[in-house]
């Protein structure tokens, strides 16, 4: 049992590590532990003791846990305790199935053979054979060795009278597609002595076709990877479309063979066999493995619940049952409402209630009041949440007293009781209520209950308001008109007011992010101001040192007059060079100055020595973009070239400084071959100098816009953790040891900053998703260096765009941030267009440099607003005039 079901382990049994059980399995733990750490041989056997203790205690609390279970039969095993071994592996059995396959019954039907001598012996053998190829015959690739185990047995005993027994095999398996079908037809032929009959002709060449039919979802399934699932489901569709039932059920229990674990599977299986076949034995067997395999489903026991009740199976038994599954350990505390509530439909459909009293009406009403129990004591404990904040299970009560029972009194009673569980608040409860009271109660009732409800509701209190004068409307008094219309008056003008007084706070809440907003406005002012003048400076001094040579921004524009310009004053830029500043890799662009020592000393040094391109599009293939690198690197083409020298033979180094010559943070690393360039990749975020260094592939993003260098996921991936509130000081040998505790852990990336300093989180991959989610329920809230983690499936959310409506007209033109490369938005992507030349209505937005312009009305430069006119100062302007 082990081995078999446990190769995909049950992560989602048990329940959560609170209270007595997390105790329980922290001792059995802590003893396991001092096991392996004490010498003594005596002290061991002491520990060992303990250790069985332990895990006895846990599995009286959590019947399901299967690690405990598995532990258990260890420890047992290794001491040689041959009773408790047996018994612990009895009890395991009963809790977890092995399943059904055609090994086994040949296994089986061998077995048996053995006590053929006995009396009756050749009718069991043949019962147990006759049972296999019920369960397993059709397989279409491995039903054949049971057929040819069977007729061996019948040459064995071979007898004159019973040559039409092998004959009557023989047909039987000729009509039935299975593999190497042609070898079995070939062999009969040589064994009988007649000519084999036509019907049995015409049966095999049917059989042939349908083979040929499942031969490609055949071989489907022996070319996938386990657990197949995606295929089995293909080949189910196809014989449901066929409708075979006995073919039907027996590709659902080969894909539960290898899927017993998932739950949806084993909901389908039984909704057909509940729809369909419904055979009393094969329907209740297989909701009985189902349960079994997957216990912390409570749909599967629900479904269980009802085809017990279908079938007529005595009470005892489904009481029985339904103790079993408030046992199984669910992990959601709205699953033990669904099963209460799925029992008491049970129980109240078993209810006479033409009698003023019976049992099953008692039984029925201590059910319930055992459930609110239940709910309030049990589930609430175990996952500080009630499960049913509506109370759905007192409503359903309140219901069956006032219809079925007619008594009133007990369903305003149990009405009272929600209400004081926090629901009083909501309208629709109120008016549920006051439905119940309008149908079965009196109106002085229905009367009390609207104006209780005017009084405490909080979310619409119009609608109780609207009920109330209705009711008084038609059934009310002069006097009870009067005093609904005055108690609902004065509770709506409560209730403006307090609106009134939200939306005061709201608004002046909006007022003071409107001020901050524009301090931040006018800083950002003053900042454009002081680098405009700085740049002007520049550009006066870059003039005048290069009087003789010419400007080099007109060059440029001599040689490319097609490029167009753009700037502020006298400090003119190239497209080519806003592309180069924004650090975004891939992007041609004539180089910026590379100053060496000699150039530093003398910035008037003539720039026609530099060359005018850093990088040639037509390299792209073998060329890198490295970026984020240290600005204080020393020698950066020696550094880079020892570091990717490991990758291939490197061409060239082409780091980027700025006018003064410093080093910008990237460059450009050239291969000689696209082999060394695909490596180079490999090397991205190694630390270097402390930061992590960017590695990106060389691509124009004017000519492929819809490139995306992000390299993880943003889907949900069942298999990955994400893991936040680590401490700082975390290490990646530290997170890797308490994983791995929980399954295989094939990577982990801890999240950082620029400057590589850890941002507290870290994704985990698991070899797979039974691994993850077991990871996820033992370590969620786990303390590490007295930071609690939280722990949950990698789900990133997805970026979009702001809706328009709330984000206001300062966002109109708001885009994804992958629209500015895979690092966000460069400091100096910004418009360079003198404001006096911008155009003032431009409602297209128009992309450029890889990002998009907003129009100059709604642009972020504007740092004044016009001035709004009012009626009088138009008068006095046309006065004026």
């Amino acid at each position: 049992a082990e081995e078999k079901a446990g190769r995909a382990v049950l992560v989602r049994v048990g329940v959560r590590r609170t209270g007595r059980h997390a105790e329980q399995q922290d001792e059995a733990q802590w003893a396991q532990t001092r096991t392996q750490e004490v010498p003594s041989e005596h002290e061991k056997e002491l520990l060992h003791c303990e250790v069985d203790r332990a895990l006895s205690r846990a599995l009286s609390i959590n019947a399901f846990d299967y690690n405990c279970h598995l532990d258990l039969i260890k420890l047992l095993r290794q001491e040689g305790e041959l009773v408790k071994l047996r018994r612990a592996r009895q009890k395991m059995s009963e809790l977890f199935p092995l399943t059904e396959g055609p090994e086994i019954w040949l296994e089986y039907a061998q077995y048996s053979i053995g006590g053929i001598g006995q009396e009756g012996g050749i009718e069991k053998v043949r019962s147990i054979f006759e049972r296999a190829l019920t369960a397993v015959g059709l397989h279409v690739t491995k039903g054949t060795a049971l057929w040819e185990a069977y007729r061996e047995f019948e040459n064995a005993i071979l007898e004159t009278a019973q040559l039409e027994r092998i004959h009557t095999l023989f047909r039987r398996q000729l009509g039935i597609p299975l593999l190497d079908m042609e070898a079995s037809y070939a062999e009969y032929e040589e064994w009988s002595e007649d000519p084999i009959p036509e019907t049995t002709i015409k049966n095999y060449k049917k059989a042939l076709q349908q083979l040929e039919k499942c031969k490609p979802y055949e071989e489907a399934l022996l070319g996938a990877e386990t657990p197949k699932l995606a295929e089995y489901q293909a080949y189910i569709d196809f014989e449901m479309k066929a409708g075979d039932p006995a073919r039907i059920q027996l590709i659902y229990e080969r894909a539960l063979a290898e899927n017993c674990l998932v739950p949806d599977l084993w909901a389908r299986y039984n909704q057909y066999l509940d729809r369909q076949l419904k055979v009393k034995e094969l329907v209740l067997s297989a909701h009985d493995r189902a349960v079994r395999n997957c216990p912390w489903t409570v749909g599967l026991w629900i479904q269980y619940l009802l085809a017990m009740e279908r079938h007529g199976v005595d009470h005892c038994i489904i009481s029985e049952m339904f103790e079993k599954a408030l046992n199984a350990g669910f992990i959601q505390a709205t699953d033990y409402v669904e099963i209460w509530q799925a029992y008491l439909d049970y129980l109240r459909r078993r209810v006479d209630f033409t009698q003023d009293s019976s049992k099953e009406l008692e039984e029925l009403r201590s059910s319930f009041a055992r459930a609110v129990e239940y709910l309030k004591q049990e589930v609430e404990e175990r996952f500080s949440e009630s499960g049913d904040p509506s109370c759905t299970i007192m409503q359903n009560w309140a219901r069956v007293e006032a219809r079925l029972c007619n008594n009133m009194q007990k369903a305003r009673e149990l009405w009272d009781n929600i209400m004081t569980k926090g629901n009083a608040k909501y309208a629709n409860m109120w008016l549920e209520y006051y439905n119940l009271e309008r149908a079965h109660g009196d109106t002085q009732h229905c009367r009390k209950a609207l104006h209780r409800a005017v009084q405490c509701t909080s979310d619409y209190p119009e609608h109780v308001c609207e009920v109330l004068l209705t009711l008084e409307r038609i059934e009310g008094t002069l006097e009870d008109w009067d005093a609904a219309v005055q108690k609902t008056e004065n509770r709506l003008a409560r209730v403006n007011e307090q609106r009134a007084k939200a939306a005061e706070k709201e608004a002046a809440l909006a007022r003071q992010e409107e001020e901050k907003a524009e301090q931040r406005k006018q800083s950002r002012a003053e900042k454009k101001a002081s680098k405009k003048a700085k740049k002007n400076r520049i550009g006066e001094k870059r003039k005048a040192d290069d009087d003789d040579e010419g400007e080099w921004g007109q060059e440029e524009e001599e040689e490319q007059p097609s490029k167009r310009h753009k700037g502020d004053g006298d400090g003119l830029l190239l497209e080519e060079d806003m592309e180069l500043e924004t650090g975004l890799f891939g992007r041609s662009g004539p180089e910026k100055p590379d100053l060496s020592t000699n150039q530093k000393e003398k910035p008037s040094t003539s720039r026609k020595d530099v060359p005018k391109v850093l990088h040639d599009s037509s390299k792209d293939n073998i060329t890198v973009f490295v970026s984020n690198l240290s600005y204080n690197m020393t020698d950066p083409e020696v550094k880079l070239k020892e570091l990717f020298e490991s990758c291939g033979e490197v061409a060239q180094i082409r780091p980027v400084f700025s006018n003064k010559g410093t080093f910008r943070g990237y460059c450009y690393v050239e291969f000689k071959d696209e082999k060394s360039a695909l490596q180079a990749l490999g090397l991205d975020r190694n630390v270097v100098e402390g930061r992590p260094m960017f590695v990106s592939p060389c691509v124009d993003k004017n000519k492929n816009p819809d490139f995306k260098v992000f390299r993880y996921s943003t889907t949900l991936e069942k298999h990955k953790l994400f893991i936040s509130g680590l401490p700082f000081s975390c290490t990646k040998e530290e997170l890797e040891d308490i994983c791995k505790a929980h399954g295989n852990v094939k990577d982990i990336r801890l999240v950082t900053n620029r400057a590589g300093k850890p941002k507290g989180l870290a994704y985990v991959e698991f070899e797979n998703e039974a691994q993850a989610s077991q990871a996820v329920l033992k370590m969620d809230g786990l303390t590490i260096k007295e930071h609690i983690i939280k722990v949950a499936i990698s789900n990133p959310p997805l970026r979009k765009l702001p809706d328009k409506a709330e984000a206001g007209r300062a966002s109109q033109f708001a885009v994804p941030r992958q629209i500015y490369g895979a690092r966000g938005k460069g400091r100096t992507q910004l418009s360079m267009m003198p404001r006096a030349l911008q155009r003032q209505s431009n409602p297209v937005a128009k992309a450029e440099n890889g990002m998009v312009q907003n129009s100059p009305a709604a642009s972020s430069e504007r740092t004044e607003e016009p001035k709004k006119m009012s009626n009088a100062d138009f008068a006095k302007m046309l006065l004026n005039k």
